[in-house]
């Protein structure tokens, strides 16, 4: 079934077991001056035992003004070399080829990480950065070329089977490339030879340092999305003169940061977008691509691979939340691969933020040397009340841990808001998520008893040892006159098909549930307008699916009123004052302005004398993402 996919590979003389392959993602686990660390060897051992054929490392800087994020390794320094050694060593005993993806950020940098102005061949800023870059002097790109050089040189001298220049993303070569962002008049800008000679000098100058025996690859976008930008007609035009140069592999991908929506597609973006330009490129070249593009399911991996149109699969944030994706499905366990849902909230997240990279799926992601298996020398009887995504992962841990467990479900599906979530467009892969917890635990027969609400009297039945109230939270009722009317109804009795609307919908608050909850009802043909009382709306979703977002909102005709209020809720409209100062019509209307914390029957259980643990929104109304940590450490910790 997945003959082409488990079938080896040579790039360069080198055997890969396997066509799966990890990316270059930047998570932050080095330190400040690039040395390695334990974090960053164990996250990507994590990998190779998982069985990738081939590992391509976060970006390693060719110098320190080459720095894009705080924490990456670098390679512009000898001293640097011996850490790296171990680092190599660990990865290769699990028979993984290991390339470093080595660049310099360029513009797409800040002085708040490199503490100078960024360099670029044009002063012209990233749309991302407030800084002005520094326009680099001939002698200054003569110098980064041998830099390049010398950063593959050291990685070779640290054990990597080759290097892969990152020409992509609108960093520093993909700058020199673009006339988006080149705007020389001497010969590295201008016309398509000047501005690929930056590139081509690179290519050469690592072959000449290390030897036509090393892996060079190149990673490319093979659009830009930008107006001015690259295509795929200019792609395919520069490959063969990367190829001439002596490259070893072509890796393409799409986007610079102005595009970022499709550098790194969130959930509204569909799986192997890139597969047909991948295909475009491989007409002209003879080297080995690789694709790349929300690939999170390995079956769509093997149809792109049997159709010819890529040589192997590069599996991004796929490899986050499941990092044994190669070897389950080797085995045939596709139920047991925890699916990434393409959220950001943890990966893209935390390196905006420029700290260490997480998961929102995967709670042992940056923690792989800590977070060993444990096992309680004494087997508990654990009640779990809740079967959220957070009382779920607190009763798999729990089990794995050898205590004995019992998940409990007032509703008629598992999954809580969480589940919830998935309702509107674009966001139905949230239910994977679910579905696999619930896999997990029939592993390890834990019942999970749903349509149950659970009462004092229950837990006087069932006499656990410990309670992990995992009850989540309640909507918040605005105190707007009008509001407890019989044409008022809350987002979550929308999302989970409890209420029925009318044809003219009002939904207050526009945070990303209220704009969430506004775009399925507009999906469904539904007039809907939309208030928000500050001055933008999904402020609270990350920039990425945001965009997904706003788009949606926009192509489904739902009308946004910002920095307006609901002064009254009548029986068939909505008085609106503010920005906008109207009386709406409205069938129904929706109400999202937040949640706050169940705790009812925990507070009544703690009187009681029960030894109660409150996660997720009954504890605090968060992201997903807390809740699943929390419920992962609690089962671990009972």
């Amino acid at each position: 079934m997945l003959d082409h996919l488990f079938s080896p590979f040579s790039i360069n003389g080198k055997t890969l077991k396997n066509r799966c392959v990890v990316p270059a993602m930047v998570m932050n686990y080095c330190n400040e001056d690039g040395t390695c660390t334990e974090k960053f060897t164990a996250y990507h051992e994590a990998k190779a035992k998982g069985g990738f054929g081939m590992i391509i490392t976060e970006d390693f800087a060719v110098s320190p003004e080459g720095k894009g994020f705080k924490y990456l390794p670098g390679l512009w320094n000898d001293s640097q070399i011996d850490g790296f050694r171990e680092f190599t060593r660990r990865i290769h005993q699990h028979g993984t080829v290991l390339i470093a993806q080595i660049y310099h950020a360029g513009r797409q940098t800040s002085r708040a990480v490199i503490g100078q102005a960024p360099w670029a061949p044009s002063a012209i800023p990233c749309p991302f950065s407030p800084d002005m870059p520094h326009e680099m002097t001939l002698e200054e790109i003569h110098a980064t070329v041998s830099h390049y050089g010398d950063c593959a040189r050291r990685a070779k001298e640290a054990g990597f089977d080759g290097v892969e220049i990152h020409g992509a993303h609108g960093y520093l070569i993909a700058q020199f490339m673009s006339p988006y962002s080149n705007k020389r008049t001497d010969a590295y800008g201008g016309p398509l030879q000047n501005r690929i000679r930056f590139a081509l000098e690179i290519i050469r100058d690592i072959r000449r340092k290390c030897g036509d025996d090393f892996i060079v690859g190149y990673r490319i976008s093979s659009d830009e999305y930008v107006t001015g930008g690259r295509n795929i007609e200019d792609t395919k035009t520069i490959v063969p003169y990367l190829e001439q140069a002596g490259i070893s592999y072509v890796h393409v991908t799409a986007g610079v940061y102005r595009s970022f929506d499709t550098v790194i597609p969130s959930m509204y973006c569909g799986h192997a977008w890139i597969a047909d330009m991948a295909a475009e490129v491989k007409q002209v070249t003879s080297l080995p691509v690789i694709t790349v593009g929300r690939y999170n399911d390995v079956r769509i991996a093997e149809n792109v691979l049997s159709c010819g149109k890529a040589d192997l699969v590069s599996f991004g944030r796929q490899s986050l939340a499941d990092p044994e994706t190669p070897n389950k499905a080797k085995e045939g366990r596709f139920d047991d691969i925890r699916t990434c849902i393409g959220c950001h909230h943890g990966c893209i997240g935390k390196l905006l933020a420029n700290v260490p990279g997480e998961c929102i799926l995967n709670p042992t992601l940056g923690h792989e040397s800590e977070y060993l298996p444990v096992h309680a020398g004494e087997a508990k009887k654990v009640m779990v009340i809740g079967a959220g995504p957070g009382g779920l992962q607190a009763a798999i841990s729990a089990a794995e841990a050898g205590h004995r467990v019992k998940v409990y479900e007032k509703g008629r599906w598992a999954g809580g808001q969480f589940r919830l979530g998935a309702v509107p467009a674009g966001k139905g892969e949230i239910t994977s998520f679910i579905t696999w917890q619930l896999h997990q635990l029939e592993n390890l027969g834990v019942p999970v008893i749903l349509e149950t609400e659970v009462t004092k009297e229950l837990v006087d039945l069932e006499k656990p040892d410990v309670v992990i109230a995992a009850t989540g939270a309640v909507p918040v009722i605005p105190r707007i006159p009008g509001a407890d009317g019989p044409n008022v109804v809350t987002s979550h009795d929308v999302l989970s098909g409890a209420a029925n609307t009318g044809a003219r919908i009002v939904v207050i608050g526009g945070g990303c549930v209220g704009a969430e909850t506004a775009n399925h009802l507009a999906s469904n043909l539904k007039n809907v307008t939309l208030v928000e009382m500050m001055d933008d709306i999904a402020t609270d979703e990350l920039v990425v699916p945001r965009w997904g977002l706003l788009a949606d909102l926009e192509k489904n005709k739902v009308r946004i009123c910002t920095k307006t209020t609901v002064t009254e809720i009548k029986d068939g409209s909505v008085v609106l004052s503010g920005a906008v100062n109207e009386e709406v019509p409205a069938d129904t209307v929706v109400l999202s302005v937040g949640s706050r914390p169940e705790t009812r029957l925990a507070d009544e259980l703690k009187e009681r004398g029960y030894d109660v643990r409150v996660i997720g929104d009954a504890a605090k109304v968060g992201l997903a993402g807390a809740a699943i940590t929390q419920g992962y450490l609690l089962g671990r910790e009972l």
